[in-house]
């Protein structure tokens, strides 16, 4: 999920260097979307490796 994340943020990155803002804005979105849910996850992975084993 980060690595599309990623994917999508440097997509974002050479599409505003060439001018495209439609492009850019839409990669750009979809960059933000995935990054955010990927941290719910991180963060979701964190609490529950943090509960003890009974």
């Amino acid at each position: 999920m980060l690595s599309w994340a990623l994917l999508f943020l440097v997509v974002a990155i050479i599409a505003g260097v060439f001018g495209f803002l439609g492009i850019a804005s839409a990669a750009a979105g979809i960059a933000k979307i995935l990054f955010v849910i990927f941290l719910i996850l991180f963060v979701i992975t964190l609490i529950m490796g943090r509960r003890p084993s009974a």
